[in-house]
């Protein structure tokens, strides 16, 4: 790629905002998701107790089962979450290509 075009990349309106966009978006998510996980570990190093509460009376399976599967269902939901907003990041990226070739 020759400098010009990238100094024309660089100084596009669109390419500042869809920078912006993208890593709000990235820490914002990846946030989350350490909270979750580190919460839950947390709860495990703290008060094992708390997560090892049977479900019901005469239960095997404990309030951990369920929280850990959440937590690993967050991934995927967020996940899902970042793929669905990567379609306005697609967009964007198809507008400052199209005015840099001009």
């Amino acid at each position: 790629m020759s400098e010009t075009i990238i100094e024309r990349i660089q100084h596009n309106s669109k390419f500042a905002e869809l920078v912006q966009k993208k890593t709000s978006l990235s820490w914002l998510l990846s946030s989350v998701m350490l909270l979750i996980y580190y919460g839950f570990i947390l709860v495990i190093a703290f008060s094992p107790k708390t997560l090892g509460i049977p479900l019901s009376a005469g239960s095997i399976t404990t309030i951990g089962i369920p929280i850990g599967i959440l937590v690993i269902l967050s991934a995927f939901v967020l996940t899902g979450i970042y793929v669905r907003r990567a379609t306005e990041f697609d967009q964007l990226t198809r507008e400052i290509i199209e005015e840099t070739k001009q």
